[in-house]
């Protein structure tokens, strides 16, 4: 791994911060405890040169100024136009100066919309030795939902582009009601008798009934099932995957393929005795194996596949091919290639590096049956979410299972190849640094181009969250900060050395409100860290909700009573970079964290904060008399006291939602993950134990505890 090295800090020049700001990116920002960092010119020339800009001269840059000034003016339409119910707008229409013009709009449903022309007058703007002027048309605030097409001409010329009309806000309560609680888990580390080796979807929808149906329960919140690479070894980080559109087949339960019933009796035999080796290792608290799962299911799809479709499933499967459309085709050409050439990309043949590429299209003439393998597997999964969901709103369930939408994907993975035209090369995704994580945080995630998204119509943003909402009664936007701006850090850069980058966030919302209100999902942004209110204000307004994690509720160091916390949240103890509550109460985020030497403080430090923390909420509680005045902190059953204290604080929150950690009602005590870590930690590799460390299974968990019931009736006491 290439070490990563702080440039010379330097002052950016009066015309390179031009260029930053004309393309939304940061020359200073105020960090987590209110001060103002200002960004070195290395960073800042760094980062504009992923968004495609020569910055290399004061000539070279001037040049870039010029180009991004002209840059509309130069066509008639803009890219794409995205408006909410409600708002009268403007839009531009850009002609020959002088010449008449016409605008109209084709709704999804073929209806046409002709626009009224507006007084609106615009100095007009000599482009290439021709003069440019701009029209202006009124767009009503009344037009349906829906991605329209907006049409222009103009002396014989004419364009079109993407017009998207998104709904006001959306509308939580209309969905959850007043109050709806949820268990939040890792699929993976949550196994039953009949996993094999490792959680998958038959058990997520066992845990949704059962929660549903005998708890009361309005959701169950999950890790991303994001796809990981076909090929071992597979990226243990649900946060970590190569698209963040499709799902990983290692999470299908293979006896509820239909066509599992047609295997050939020696063949079954064989399945059966993969699966029951997997199955040992339920009970096992080792860290757990994805790429023996996978391994093993891979052969028993393979072998599964080779029986066919009757004629219903393979209507079935090419409806939803033709729906998933490119996207899907390229994705299983991505998993294909990886078959045949191996799941480092910069070694494939340099033919087959961009998907528009001819010999790609040869590759999945020649390999179709390998390509329609990886989308077959595909539908399957989506099969199985598909009756998941069902099963969780059988069960009662307002809401349902609550998907996880991960900040980005591998930078080697099908994403960056198929979207590689809209993605920025050379810079990760990642956070400043924090209190949790001093030294910042790079993800190593190419994010998101703006000006290409744009450019782009936001198609495949739109495409990613139509998938993913397809199976979901709601859906977690992790770092939802990102829609508004991301953190970048070029390439050799530390994590503590890069700069935000500005998002059209108006857009990025607009267009997850639509593509959310159309599956009838609530949305919950996490909006954690450096935060600014305004965003969080930006959220509640469109309805979205906001995060609201225990230990991070304070303001200006103190404790934030719970009864004064926001109002449109998913509010929780405990979040997945924490150790469950348990752990986090024993000092187990101060132990990691000095045994990786990732502490700026001395250790000591850390756990006199530590200690204060705990000592600050305890007299939290005992005041609202959550908790009792004799309890000792110090003993096992105090600390169980003290966790069944803790979330009945965020039951008496005025929270919409309210979730809580499946480790914390088995008394689990390890981390599944820590910030900043790769390695060094075995994140994302930790089945769910008990405080002994022993493992515990869905079925134990679904027979009752104390502690289960106790936690359980903080906020659902008829249970």
């Amino acid at each position: 791994m290439t070490q990563s090295v702080a440039p010379e800090w330097e002052p950016v020049p009066d015309e390179l911060g031009r260029l930053a700001a004309a393309y939304g990116v940061a020359t200073e920002y105020w960090d987590q405890s209110g001060g103002l960092v200002k960004v070195g010119a290395a960073t800042v020339a760094a980062v504009l040169q992923a968004l495609g800009l020569d910055v290399s001269s004061d000539a070279a840059i001037a040049a870039a100024l010029e180009e991004k000034r002209l840059r509309d003016w130069r066509r008639m339409l803009p890219p794409v136009y995205v408006m909410r119910q409600g708002d009268e707008r403007r839009l531009w229409v850009h002609i020959g100066d002088g010449h008449p013009a016409r605008a109209w709009i084709r709704t999804e449903d073929g209806q046409h919309l002709d626009l009224e022309q507006m007084d609106f007058w615009v100095e007009p703007v000599e482009v290439d030795g021709r003069l440019v002027g701009e029209a202006s048309f009124r767009v009503p605030g009344d037009l349906p939902l829906g991605w329209h097409t907006l049409h222009a001409e103009s002396d014989g010329e004419s364009a079109s582009a993407p017009f998207v009309s998104a709904p006001r806000r959306l509308d939580p309560a209309a969905i959850a009601g007043d109050r709806q609680w949820g268990l939040m888990t890792q699929v993976y580390a949550m196994r039953s008798t009949q996993s094999w080796g490792l959680g998958d979807l038959h058990d997520l929808a066992t845990l949704a009934e059962w929660s549903g149906r005998d708890l009361g329960a309005g959701f169950v919140l999950i890790n991303p099932l994001h796809a990981a690479s076909p090929v071992p070894p597979m990226a243990p980080s649900p946060y970590l995957p190569v698209t963040r559109r499709f799902a990983n087949p290692m999470y299908l339960r293979i006896e509820d393929v239909p066509e599992f019933a047609r295997l050939a009796p020696a063949v079954s035999e064989q399945i059966e005795r993969l699966a029951t080796q997997l199955r040992r290792l339920n009970t096992s608290a080792d860290l757990l194996d994805r790429d023996a799962v996978w391994g093993a299911k891979r052969t028993a799809l393979e072998a599964i596949h080779q029986v066919g479709l009757d004629d219903a499933r393979a209507s079935a499967f090419a409806v939803f091919r033709e729906q998933e459309g490119d996207g899907l085709r390229d994705f299983a050409t991505w998993c294909a290639l990886s078959d045949v050439y191996g799941n480092a990309p910069a070694d494939w043949p340099a033919a087959v590096d961009h998907p528009a590429n001819p010999a790609v299209a040869e590759f999945r003439a020649d390999h179709g049956d390998l390509v329609e393998f990886h989308a077959w597997m595909q539908w399957l999964v989506a099969e199985q979410m598909t009756a998941t969901q069902q099963a969780a709103r059988d069960a009662g369930m307002a809401i349902g299972v609550m998907h996880d939408l991960a900040v980005g994907v591998h930078p080697e993975g099908a994403d960056a190849w198929a979207l590689q035209d809209v993605l920025a090369p050379g810079v990760g995704v990642g956070a400043p640094p924090d209190m949790y994580n001093q030294l910042g945080q790079n993800w190593s995630q190419p994010p998101w181009r703006p000006d290409a998204l744009a450019e782009a119509g936001f198609g495949p943003y739109r495409d990613m969250l139509r998938t993913v909402l397809a199976h979901a009664g709601g859906l977690r936007i992790d770092h939802v900060l990102g829609l508004f701006r991301l953190w970048w850090v070029p390439e050799g850069f530390p994590a503590s050395a890069g700069t935000f980058v500005r998002f059209d966030y108006d857009a990025m919302l607009s267009i997850l409100m639509l593509e959310a209100y159309r599956a009838g999902a609530i949305v919950v942004g996490e909006d954690l860290g450096t935060v600014e209110p305004w965003v969080q204000e930006a959220l509640v307004e469109r309805g979205i909700l906001g995060t609201s994690i225990l230990w991070f509720e304070t303001v200006n160091g103190a404790i934030k009573d719970p009864l004064d916390w926001r109002r449109d949240v998913l509010a929780s103890v405990n979040v997945h970079d924490l150790p469950p509550t348990a752990g986090y109460l024993r000092d187990e985020h101060v132990r990691i964290r000095a045994e990786l030497g990732l502490l700026t403080t001395p250790v000591e430090v850390e756990r006199a904060h530590a200690d204060r923390e705990r000592q600050a909420w305890a007299d939290v509680l005992r005041r609202h008399g959550w908790l009792g005045w004799d309890v000792s902190l110090e003993t096992d059953e105090g600390l169980t006291e003290f966790v069944v204290a803790l979330h009945r604080a965020v039951a008496q929150s005025p929270a919409r939602l309210v979730g809580i950690a499946l480790p914390d009602v088995v008394d689990d005590r390890r981390a599944q993950n820590q910030p900043g870590t790769d390695q060094e930690y075995p994140n994302w590799r930790v089945p769910m134990t008990d405080g002994t460390g022993r493992p515990v299974l869905l079925e134990e968990l679904m027979q009752g505890s104390a502690l289960l019931s106790a936690i359980v009736d903080t906020v659902h006491p008829a249970t």
